[in-house]
């Protein structure tokens, strides 16, 4: 017999994500953390330790930027809208799938804006170098 958590949904459905109006109706929240200005997500789930994964709308304003950091696992990011740029120049438009391995380290900025899906297999950490 499988037991599940009553707090939780079997199932949370998004739907028609790629349209501006479904993301708009997101309820962002502002993510803030040193490094880090302009950008608001919405997390899908999290996981509790010993593994610490988690999956999130992504969101950051023209200009915006993430902080320098390194991953300890996996990292899928899946461009909904808009464009994003990886410190090592790398532009990613919607549509694209990046895929970071452990160990990569960069720092997400933007002109232009974008949203992204993104599941990370366990957490990152903070490096010295951010804006």
């Amino acid at each position: 017999m499988v037991s599940q958590d009553s707090r939780r949904p079997a199932a949370t459905v998004m739907r028609d994500l790629l349209a501006a109006e479904s993301q708009d109706a997101v309820a962002w929240k502002e993510w803030s953390e040193p490094g880090r200005a302009g950008v608001q997500m919405h997390v899908l789930y999290a996981t509790e330790p010993p593994q610490e994964a988690v999956a999130f709308l992504v969101r950051y304003s023209p200009g915006a930027h993430g902080d320098l950091h390194r991953h300890l696992g996996y990292e899928l990011m899946f461009v909904l809208a808009g464009e994003m740029v990886t410190g090592k120049g790398a532009l990613y438009r919607t549509g694209d799938l990046v895929i970071e391995a452990p160990g990569s380290v960069h720092q997400i900025t933007t002109e232009t804006g974008f949203t992204v899906l993104a599941v990370r297999e366990a957490p990152t950490v903070p490096m010295t170098g951010a804006r």
